[in-house]
């Protein structure tokens, strides 16, 4: 693995590079792709199509990772609850895919991360075997999937006294050990994002945030510059729509049936030192479970729901009341104090696109509905991804690319990408000898030194935005020059997470501002 350029590359995003080539796109010369919606699977439909070789424009009416690709659980799975379920195919995808992101392509986002199960009263001696024959049969499909016992340990069975070593809150009374497993985790969904569209950017696609498409054609799609108000039009030999839970708002016959997944944000006083996540079983559910994750800012999240959403899709989908106090009561279940609702300082919610392919009348639950992608053409020619979930969203990119690619004829070979890193990637050991620190390291991979260097020229820059948060004013500076960042819900939102706990926002927003207008575009949301 070879790392990519540095900070003055072609990857580099900007508001200026931005009106650049949106005026090149409208009205331009005809492209090969053009890609709408900027998640992560838009964002890898961009860099695939790219990397093969095909000129590509990419789109998206808000902001990079603005949707469903913040809101996830920061997880990379390996498969095992498609596997519990029978469906083999899904799970052997997931497994590979994580180990393409933890080998390959982003060691720098993507960790391993131990999950503590705790074995409390409410968990039988049944189910902690069914319980560990799944985390064995999780390791089996690391196996398959060929990705290093160096990169994920293997399961194991836990004394009670190593289990409260790992998780000090939990309860004494009844608990009996605790089981061991691992997954991936991202240090966060919105820099995989961000990671995936500036490689596109680097291999030339024009990654246009604030665009929005009004009308999607064969042919291309008119669009509207949502900084301006101004409209046109971009032509293209194949159009993929990859809008996650609203693309059924451009292309007829694509049946969504939204899931919403809640998660909570805790201070880490709410349940003292971690050294490992937990796997919280649902009482009364077999094979469900609440997860809390540390994180590296400090934070805690815990979720997650999985509930049906019925009506109008909004924007930003807010965490219901009922969730937040379901996820308390299942914490609360294995803690000696409980986490009370004056401790959960922020909340999220974010929409998984599952596709419905039941029957009219039909109404399973979410949780039951197939997590496989499919790629749909409609009557017009549209190309339309949808379905899957965060691990395995290259494949989902190269399936769709694949399928506009023979339906086009357009001249590119096979996909690449299951090799190429992202912006910052490099091996473990290269990483490790960076000149940076390990949590810049963690978020930036290789230029993490180049993000540091901006502080030690500058102390103001090397300084946190805000008390008791580690991030810098010199990360809100690249978050500006190089991540395409435009103003501060973009840096707030997106490229820092500060503006996850309401109350952490408010406090940074005028530095944040103060960032905006003195290095990035000066235009106000």
């Amino acid at each position: 693995m070879t790392p990519l350029a540095g900070p003055a590359s072609a990857s580099s995003l900007s508001a200026a590079r931005r009106a650049r080539e949106l005026a090149d796109s409208v009205g331009g010369p005809t492209v090969d792709v053009l890609v709408v919606g900027l998640g992560a699977t838009g964002a890898g439909v961009a860099l695939d199509a790219a990397a093969r070789g095909l000129s590509v424009v990419a789109v998206d009416a808000h902001d990079l990772a603005f949707g469903t690709s913040r809101f996830s659980s920061k997880l990379i799975h390996g498969g095992l609850r498609y596997l519990a379920s029978g469906r083999l195919d899904v799970a052997h995808e997931s497994a590979v895919e994580r180990g393409v992101l933890m080998e390959r392509t982003a060691p720098h986002l993507v960790a391993a991360q131990p999950f503590v199960l705790p074995l409390t009263p409410l968990v039988s001696r049944g189910g902690a075997a069914l319980a560990r024959a799944g985390f064995r049969a999780g390791d089996t499909l690391r196996l398959a999937a060929r990705t290093a016992r160096a990169t994920l340990p293997p399961p194991r069975r836990l004394s009670a006294v190593e289990t409260r070593h790992l998780a000090p809150a939990l309860r004494r009374d009844g608990l009996r050990g605790g089981l061991l497993s691992w997954d991936g985790r991202l240090t966060d969904d919105a820099r995989l994002v961000t990671a995936l569209a500036r490689t596109a950017a680097g291999r030339g696609a024009r990654v246009l945030t604030r665009v929005r498409a009004l009308e999607l054609g064969a042919t291309g799609a008119r669009v509207r510059d949502e900084l301006t108000g101004e409209e046109g039009g971009i032509s293209a030999r194949a159009v993929i729509n990859a809008c996650g839970v609203w693309s059924g708002g451009l292309v007829d016959g694509v049946r969504i049936r939204p899931s919403r997944g809640t998660h909570l944000v805790l201070r880490p006083e709410s349940l003292g030192p971690l050294t490992a996540g937990l796997h919280i079983p649902v009482p009364g559910e077999s094979n469900r479970f609440v997860l809390v994750l540390p994180q590296d800012d400090g934070r805690v999240y815990v979720g997650l729901t999985d509930e049906p959403v019925d009506g109008d899709i909004p924007d930003v989908p807010l965490a219901p009341e009922t969730d937040i106090g379901f996820l308390l009561d299942v914490l609360g279940s294995v803690l000696h104090a409980p986490v009370r609702r004056a401790d959960v300082v922020g909340a999220f919610a974010g929409l998984r696109p599952l596709l419905d392919s039941t029957r009219p009348g039909a109404a399973p639950r979410t949780a039951d509905l197939s997590r496989r992608h499919a790629v749909l053409t409609s009557g017009e020619g549209v190309v339309t991804v949808v379905g899957g979930k965060l691990t395995t969203y290259r494949r989902m990119a190269e399936d769709a690319v694949d399928t506009a690619v023979r339906l086009r004829g357009l001249p590119a070979g096979p996909s690449v990408t299951a090799s190429l890193p992202l912006v910052g990637a490099a091996p473990p050991q290269v990483l490790a000898d960076l000149p940076a620190p390990r949590r810049l390291v963690g978020r930036y991979g290789t230029e993490a030194p180049a993000v540091h260097a901006l502080g030690a020229r500058d102390p103001l820059l090397g300084e946190p935005v805000l008390p008791g948060h580690p991030v810098t004013g010199a990360e809100l500076v690249w978050a500006l020059r190089h991540e395409g960042a435009l103003d501060e819900e973009d840096v707030l939102d997106r490229r820092t997470r500060i503006g996850l706990v309401p109350a952490d926002r408010e406090t940074a927003l005028a530095t944040v501002r103060t960032a905006v207008e003195a290095h990035g575009s000066g235009h106000r949301p």
